[in-house]
């Protein structure tokens, strides 16, 4: 399977650009499978009337520099690029083709994302992405991917002609953390060199929070990032 996806960076977006891709602020996903929420034990829609927020009101809710504490510096977006990918040696992850990888029924087109460099650590950084719609759609298409993604242990991504070995580990979530949560550990390698990357997603009612990265960092500051993402005021 070959699709045009972003592949500015190595996270969650990238690598599941397959199944979320961008798409129009005003584009709608059509109704969701709701076996993640099923498998949770938790209410397919928690708040069936309320409306999802903006991709204009998620940015308010992103993470700052001040959250963080000491020794974070904002990283600009990167432009994009627009490279051919094919997945390699993983069925589960090639079966999200089709509608999902064409901006079909698991775009999620309110979102905001931020990223920043920590510099008391080599190369270290974290990513927060925010996503609001209904909670069944959130809590199908964020377990889909993460089912896909950890039921390969191995596999690899070609995107533009580089050539990524990629290893997923399913972790343990905090459990204390909003109403549904995924986790798992990711290593890159290309080139002799080993990137290991953590990525924990936590759907708290209408609104989902993924915050990628070095691992320590994404433990330090997911629970600042569901906080401020959800608070009523």
């Amino acid at each position: 399977m070959r699709v045009r996806v972003t592949t500015a960076a190595l996270s969650l977006t990238a690598i599941t650009a397959l199944a979320l891709p961008a798409c129009s602020a005003h584009t709608t996903g059509s109704t969701a499978d709701t076996a993640s929420s099923a498998r949770a034990g938790k209410p397919a829609d928690t708040a069936p009337n309320a409306a999802p927020l903006s991709s204009a009101a998620l940015e308010r809710r992103l993470l700052d520099a001040s959250d963080l504490g000491n020794g974070y510096l904002h990283k600009p977006e990167r432009p994009a690029q627009h490279d051919d990918v094919t997945v390699v040696g993983c069925p589960a992850l090639n079966e999200l083709g089709g509608d999902a990888a064409t901006g079909g029924s698991l775009a999620f087109p309110r979102r905001a994302k931020t990223a920043f460099a920590y510099t008391g650590g080599s190369d270290a950084e974290v990513t927060e992405e925010l996503y609001s719609d209904h909670a069944r759609k959130l809590s199908a298409g964020i377990g889909r991917i993460f089912d896909a993604m950890t039921g390969c242990p191995t596999y690899q991504v070609v995107a533009g002609g580089t050539a990524i070995d990629m290893a997923s580990q399913k972790m343990a979530a905090p459990r204390r953390l909003g109403d549904e949560q995924w986790s798992q550990l990711l290593t890159f390698s290309t080139g002799g060199q080993h990137t290991v990357m953590k990525q924990t997603a936590v759907r708290d009612g209408d609104v989902l929070v993924i915050v990628s990265g070095a691992p320590a960092l994404v433990d330090r500051h997911l629970g600042k990032a569901l906080a401020k993402a959800t608070a009523t005021s």
